[in-house]
């Protein structure tokens, strides 16, 4: 949900490892040990990898690779800085912030198929007069504008008055108990000028990709206009409830996680020590889901076989445009709330989003066909340090080498 454009502070020490699998030995092998055939996933290679998130100065991983055969998960780092003894649990609860946006373009993808809405509707048809003023036109963004982040629409955290504040320890204090309601996020966005307008003629077809909160927010207002349902309820009867999610919830307006979870800690700009932002307002269709590296994965892997979305609309969801300013890799492509990247050793590239919020950072990939996902959470977060950085890359390499070897 959070921008990934600021990034981590300090390193804290070294911190507890350890690893397990339900279908393979967990005993790592030492650093930089490894035979030239290792496979992708091995406990001792995933391992490996959650160390080196960890050794970026992270306090805490969880990682898990799926495949139909089982799956392999590996942990590092303490639940607390507070006390080194205690390892950051087995299948921890915590936000996964913008990997909620494909839960949400899922939904939207299903109510086209069912004839109930189209992608080229306009945000006008469904929420007249919402997106006006100071240029911004509903007439003139569609469904899958907002889906592909093509609309033009500003990100409500980036012009919001109080961003500045937000991001600080005192700021954060003062609103981890104050949710904002969607209507008033959309509200924020629409009282600036928006980026771009889409072609009024055919605006489904615009190519220019701009990554904005806001996009979610509108799409989660129309699920509810459309279903007459809350977008929370929508979730868990389409998705939730039909996989088994039994560790993967909507939070509404609660600031808690739930038991077991690691403490999520934040460095802010400019501050010499981290907070624990563990608690934090809930949000909505744009980046509110809590689960688990598990749920996370039998969702991602179910979308790609096809369990969620027909052939048709699982096709409409993999029609990307560049996202040439997209943070974390080069050649990555945006879809209907879901990215694909190239990657060495898999000539059809993974399937992915990430997402951050206070705290957390969640890295995710599944491979086209859905026979192999990999998740992890980095109980971590330092914003506005070049640190960040070299987290992100480690958890990106983590997803890559589980998913496509090394």
């Amino acid at each position: 949900m959070i921008s990934r454009r600021g990034s981590l502070a300090s390193a804290a020490a070294a911190l507890l490892t350890g690893a397990s699998t339900t279908n393979a030995s967990a005993t790592a092998a030492p650093s930089g040990s490894g035979g030239p055939h290792e496979d992708a996933g091995s406990p001792a290679l995933l391992q490996r990898d959650a160390d080196a998130i960890l050794a970026t100065g992270a306090t805490g991983v969880l990682a898990e690779v799926q495949t139909a055969g089982g799956r392999t998960t590996a942990r590092a780092g303490r639940t607390d800085l507070s006390a080194p003894s205690r390892p950051v649990p087995w299948d921890a609860y915590y936000r996964i912030g913008s990997d909620t946006k494909t839960f949400t373009a899922v939904l939207l993808l299903q109510l086209a198929a069912e004839g109930r809405l189209s992608l080229t509707d306009t945000v006008e048809r469904w929420l007249p007069g919402a997106v006006r003023g100071e240029g911004n036109d509903g007439r003139r963004i569609t469904v899958a504008n907002l889906l592909r982040q093509t609309s033009g629409l500003n990100d409500y955290l980036a012009v919001s008055p109080d961003a500045a504040d937000a991001f600080t320890p005192a700021g954060y204090l003062r609103s981890r108990f104050r949710p904002s309601a969607p209507e008033d996020q959309l509200r924020t966005a629409v009282a600036h000028p928006p980026l771009w307008l889409p072609s009024s003629q055919h605006p489904e077809r615009e190519q220019h990709f701009g990554y904005s909160n806001t996009n979610y927010v509108v799409a989660g207002l129309i699920v509810e206009r459309v279903t007459g349902h809350s977008w929370a309820e929508e979730i868990h009867d389409r998705i939730i409830e039909p996989l088994g999610l039994r560790h993967t919830l909507t939070p509404g307006t609660s600031s808690y996680v739930p038991a077991p979870t690691a403490c999520a800690y934040t460095w802010f700009p400019d501050t010499g020590r981290p907070t624990d932002t563990t608690l934090a307002p809930g949000g909505g269709a744009d980046g509110s889901l809590i689960s688990t590296t598990h749920d996370h994965g039998v969702f991602l892997r179910a979308l790609m076989s096809g369990r969620l979305l027909g052939p048709a609309q699982l096709a409409a969801m993999k029609e990307t445009v560049a996202a040439d300013d997209w943070i974390e890799a080069h050649g990555v492509r945006y879809g209907l709330g879901i990215a694909w990247r190239p990657v060495a050793g898999n000539r059809d590239g993974i399937w992915f989003h990430g997402g951050t919020h206070l705290g957390t950072v969640s890295e995710c990939g599944v491979t086209p066909d859905g026979a192999r996902a990999a998740t992890s959470a980095t109980f971590t977060l330092r914003m506005g340090d070049p640190a960040q950085d070299a987290q992100d890359a480690a958890g990106r390499r983590l997803i890559e080498r589980a998913l496509a070897g090394r």
